[in-house]
């Protein structure tokens, strides 16, 4: 296993912070499994030729968890990982991530049998995700 060295520059990624206002005015946080590793994360990805970022990672959260919503053209934040890729390499990658106001959650969309979600409040998806940068994004998008 090769892990890429702190210097080289991340590699680009793009992810949403999926919100809604829960029956009681409080905000929740949608999680997703990864694939992979079944941790509990935002859904994210590549960035998409011929998509802006923002609406990149709106596609990847239609694309995992069903959800359709304004997404925000500005990243509230960006948090790094390593990524564990197919041959047992990991990269370093660097997550912008974008806020998402679900208006809609689909019950059947692409990756629907690959991921479990569940909604949080703010600060259980903090202690939910392993990466401590993306607790701290939560964190600070949900403070009232």
């Amino acid at each position: 296993m090769t892990i890429v060295e702190e210097d080289s520059e991340p590699r680009r990624q793009v992810g949403a912070l999926p919100f809604r206002h829960g029956r009681d005015g409080k905000p929740k946080i949608l999680l997703v499994t990864s694939r992979e590793s079944r941790r509990w994360v935002i859904p994210k990805g590549w960035p998409m030729k011929g998509r802006k970022p923002f609406q990149a990672a709106a596609r990847e959260a239609f694309e995992e968890a069903g959800l359709r919503g304004a997404v925000g053209k500005r990243p509230i934040g960006h948090y790094l990982y390593q990524k564990r890729l197919k041959n047992l390499d990991a990269v370093l990658c660097q997550v912008k991530v974008f806020p998402l106001k679900v208006r809609k959650q689909l019950k059947h969309f692409p990756e629907e049998h690959q991921r479990e979600l569940r909604w949080f409040t703010p600060a259980e998806a903090a202690e939910a995700v392993s990466e401590p940068g993306l607790a701290a994004i939560i964190r600070a998008a949900c403070r009232t």
